[in-house]
């Protein structure tokens, strides 16, 4: 039997970030080399993302995975026996074959893809690379040298994210430096300097699902305000060093046709909408801004991206999902200019790598983002490098599963001596 072969496949419930649960899976290959992938979870989901498969009913509140882990120890596995995991693309299609469903109902994209990881995972341990080297290896990747993403780093949480009035769920700083290690040594100087002025200001520094602070201000304007000041307080310039990214989350304040962005109970038509966030554009050193519109505001997106899509990115997450049909809708339609990637929105590593090089090839740029349910898997550390991505989203500087991929990310930098 060949080395790299399956052997073994189990899965676990575990817990993620929120106290909610998940699936861990570990493979095993016939040489005894073991991978192992933990699945996060979103809060703010797009509607067509791939389908996380929960349990229902009282146990954990509904939210239970025993219904995925017993997808992959019943089925997957006895599929998957003998199966060479060095083909990955092979592997990931023959378990969507498996579930024959577009949204992987049957067997749950949350099963699927702990499977697809941990088999990467143990194909990378068996032929002795690192993963980022190993998925770049697998799947032919002609990329030119190896190139840290830029973090966009979650500092105030708001929307789903957050349990306060901001609509806006992500306030992002973005910190610019040759060197990684850099850029996180700026952005926690600038996180802790926002506590700093929160308290001294008698405003809670507590944290939200991300690790970024959560305080009951007035406004999202408020919000930025105070970014500025903390990054200001770092001694960074901002616009220069340190600029300013946001997630709107839109899908989550659409109603009716009508967007409550200045407050909840404030309704705004879509004109007004983008032109409120021109206005930011016009006034605060933003260098990316992602969920601008809801997911399905094709016409608006549109419009938003003519406007501003030489200015800023402007970033598809529940817009396009990881999701190659969606995003060749963009690119035809000419709508948005980057693209969040997340792994658990489409369920195989192939279709996630087939969805960055689909943006790659048009000129989109590319964010490796994590879930606001985590992990301390840093699967996403590696991907972001495998495939010279420009952005990786993270989340704040707290919280053990956020600062897992920046310090994986720092460990990367010091193997390619970056």
């Amino acid at each position: 039997m060949k080395a790299t072969a399956i052997k073994k496949i189990r899965a676990y419930e575990i817990l993620d970030s929120r106290g909610n649960p998940t699936i861990r899976t570990q493979v095993e290959l016939s040489d005894g080399s073991i991978g192992v992938a933990s699945v996060p979870s979103g809060a703010s989901t797009g509607v067509h993302e791939a389908l996380e498969l929960r349990d229902g009913g009282l146990r954990y509140g509904g939210r239970g995975v025993l219904k995925a882990v017993r997808n992959v120890n019943k089925i997957l596995e006895k599929e998957l026996s003998g199966f060479d995991a060095s083909f990955q693309r092979k592997l990931d299609e023959r378990m969507i074959d498996l579930d024959g469903t577009k949204n992987k109902k049957k067997l749950g994209a949350n099963a699927i893809l702990s499977v697809s990881l941990a088999t990467a995972r143990a194909c990378a341990v068996s032929k002795k690379m690192p993963l980022y080297r190993y998925i770049r290896s697998t799947y032919r990747l002609r990329e030119k040298g190896w190139r840290l993403p830029v973090p966009t780093m979650n500092i105030i949480n708001g929307g789903r994210h957050a349990d306060n009035n901001l609509t806006c769920q992500e306030f992002m700083i973005v910190p610019i430096h040759r060197k990684f290690s850099e850029r996180v040594r700026m952005g926690s100087q600038i996180f802790h300097s926002l506590s700093a002025i929160l308290s001294k200001k008698g405003f809670s520094t507590g944290v939200g699902d991300e690790g970024g602070y959560s305080p009951e201000l007035a406004n999202n304007d408020q919000a930025i305000k105070f970014i500025i000041q903390a990054i200001e307080a770092s001694k960074f310039v901002p616009g220069k060093n340190v600029f300013i990214a946001f997630d709107v989350a839109a899908s989550e304040i659409y109603r009716k046709g009508n967007y409550y962005f200045l407050s909840n109970k404030q309704a705004s038509r879509p004109d007004k909408m983008i032109r409120l966030l021109g206005e930011w554009l016009n006034k605060y050193p933003i260098i990316s801004i992602e969920d601008p519109l809801a997911e399905d505001d094709w016409e608006n997106w549109k419009l938003f991206t003519k406007k501003y899509g030489k200015k800023v990115a402007v970033v598809g997450d529940d817009l396009f999902v990881t999701n190659t049909e969606r995003i060749q809708k963009g690119i035809d339609e000419k709508v948005g200019n980057a693209v969040l990637i997340k792994l658990n929105q489409i369920g195989t590593l192939s279709e996630t790598i087939d969805a960055i090089y689909l943006a790659k090839k048009n000129n989109y740029k590319v964010s490796i983002s994590h879930r606001s349910g985590e992990t301390s898997d840093t699967f996403i550390a590696d991907l972001s490098v495998a495939v010279n991505a420009e952005f990786i989203k993270s989340g704040s500087l707290s919280r053990s599963e956020r600062v897992e991929k920046y310090n994986r990310l720092m460990e990367i930098e010091r193997e390619i001596g970056h």
